[in-house]
């Protein structure tokens, strides 16, 4: 106790001044800190902006724990975890920022966006709808293109033509609105519907460009070789300077065995689209079947140049090679194809 008292009297009479800047320095270094906040919304979206999600993401912990929680916060962890692909985080952290904001467009959206890829179509339906509901100028319309997609795996076809033709600014009844749809559907693997709809769209403009092409398509997913080299001749007709529809023309009648068509067709299609490698690779196997190898050769090398990666070249050049009797050539040809296809197999541990 006498040394601390000593210590207050040395420091009163000696160097008054020198504590008084100390204390003053102390209290006013804590007052500083107690009116700056730990993190502030504007400074976490700037540093997502910049790409600095992880300082942002931190930013955001902090404000998540204050209450009451700023409006804004939850929407956009939600946001950074869904570029994350963390997507059941993402989902919880949109859900709470809709319920504290019912009227956060933008929550809403990426809520049934997130839940859309979460495989949860049913329960995104209502989300996405809501969001469609209330216009924004300037907002991305990709929101009504993944309604349209859980329309259809909800199997609810006429609303998802309603989606895509909104999508695509088409009339719902409109027969491009059909076609758009038929297209959707085809990709995403509903033959019998896309059909159903492109043929629904010819019905109402049987001069409609690109709707037997995907009557076409649908035919040779489904191996109907004849009905799709019917189609894709009607389209021809309608649409003759078209590349991509001479490369599915090319392809039905290379399966279909019509191999002396095919090059006519395919002739036309790498013409028109020089730099697509497919009809460089049917063209190549039409002319390796017409006996004619060394031409093969030159537009199966040019699709190997624009694309090294595709095995299906290889091989078809493994086969011009053999037609030719270069035996090694071939070979190295089919070596080739076969470690491009299994290139991203697992390997059993050791293996080399």
């Amino acid at each position: 106790m006498r040394v601390w008292n000593a210590v207050l009297l040395v420091c009163a009479l000696l160097a008054p001044a020198v504590c008084q800047a100390q204390s003053g320095a102390a209290a006013s270094q804590a007052a500083q800190t107690a009116e700056k906040p730990l993190a502030t919304l504007t400074e976490a979206t700037e540093l997502a902006a910049k790409g600095r999600l992880d300082q942002s993401m931190a930013e955001l912990d902090a404000l998540a724990k204050m209450q009451p929680e700023e409006a804004g916060v939850e929407r956009l962890r939600g946001m950074i975890f869904y570029q994350r692909d963390q997507l059941t985080e993402a989902g919880t952290a949109l859900a709470r920022a809709v319920r504290q904001d019912p009227a956060d467009r933008e929550a809403i959206e990426m809520l049934g966006v997130t839940l859309y890829r979460m495989n949860r179509p049913e329960q995104a339906i209502p989300l996405l709808e809501r969001a469609d509901a209330v216009p924004v100028k300037g907002a991305n319309v990709e929101p009504r293109y993944v309604l349209g997609l859980c329309y259809t795996d909800a199997k609810r076809y006429d609303d998802a033509r309603g989606a895509f033709a909104a999508q695509f600014g088409f009339a719902p009844e409109s027969p491009e609105a059909y076609l758009v749809t038929a297209r959707m559907f085809l990709r995403r693997e509903f033959p019998d519907q896309a059909e159903a709809f492109a043929r629904k769209a010819i019905e109402l403009n049987p001069s409609l460009p690109g709707a037997h092409q995907l009557l076409g398509e649908v035919a040779l997913a489904k191996a109907d070789l004849p009905q799709a080299v019917k189609e894709l001749e009607a389209e021809q007709k309608l649409n003759p300077l078209d590349g991509s529809m001479y490369d599915r023309l090319g392809d039905a009648y290379v399966r279909n065995g019509q191999f002396e068509e095919a090059r006519v067709a395919l002739n036309k299609a790498v013409l028109l689209e020089p730099n697509a490698t497919g009809p460089y690779i049917l063209l190549g196997e039409a002319l390796v079947k017409l006996g004619e190898p060394v031409q093969a050769l030159h537009y199966l090398n040019r699709a190997a140049a624009m694309d090294p990666g595709n095995y299906v070249t290889h091989n078809m050049l493994g086969q011009a090679y053999r037609a030719l009797g270069q035996l090694a050539d071939a070979n190295r040809e089919y070596k080739l194809a076969v470690a491009i296809q299994h290139k991203n197999e697992p390997r059993p541990e050791g293996a080399h």
